[in-house]
């Protein structure tokens, strides 16, 4: 009873106003709602840069660059997890993982290979659970809430170890200036 109280549940959303200016509870609606505002919120006409296709340079990157996706790495990922974070669609928790990480960082190194060098990434690795979460003004109105996705974890680790590769790639190769120091690790706008 006690933990119940203390429990944090976002699962009840209130009465929301759908298209046509009416409240509805039913979740068929509610979700037709979110997914409108969500939709329009991050369509690809409202950013015009979405549409463009990146002019590369001098800097360009073929699959050669991309190291061998060692266990090790893997596994320090596995290890760095945070074991309070919620699953992902696919039902696997964090404190799985990183309990289990000597047993399953070896064929999470092969599936992120593979994935690697065919350029695909798995289909149920890109599932997510949207949730909305309510930001300020009036609860009834949809554009007060904002969209957070639940993502599956192994790919969350996949992301993080790509990132990682991408940075070391700007990095030995100087293709960001040393000048640059906003949205850089180990930098920030005090530092420059």
């Amino acid at each position: 009873m006690y933990l119940n109280s203390k429990r944090r549940s976002n699962e009840n959303i209130g009465p929301i106003l759908v298209e046509d200016g009416h409240l509805t509870n039913r979740d068929e609606e509610k979700a037709e709602a979110f997914n409108a505002v969500f939709a329009s919120i991050f369509n690809n006409t409202d950013r015009p840069w979405a549409a463009q296709s990146p002019e590369l340079e001098d800097h360009k990157c073929g699959n050669s660059d991309f190291p061998f996706v060692d266990t090790e790495i893997v596994r320090d990922q596995l290890y760095q997890l945070n074991v309070h974070k919620s699953m992902g669609p696919d039902g696997i928790h964090p404190r799985v993982l990183k309990e289990l990480a000597d047993v399953t960082a070896g064929p999470l190194s092969i599936i992120y290979q593979r994935s690697w060098e065919s350029g695909e990434f798995p289909a149920d690795w890109k599932l997510t659970n949207i949730i909305s979460v309510y930001k300020k003004g009036m609860r009834e109105d949809p554009g007060n809430y904002r969209p957070v996705s639940l993502t599956s974890v192994p790919g969350k680790i996949m992301e993080m170890i790509v990132l990682g590769t991408i940075e070391r790639h700007l990095k030995n190769n100087a293709v960001i200036k040393h000048s640059q120091h906003g949205f850089t690790k180990e930098k920030s706008c005090y530092t420059n």
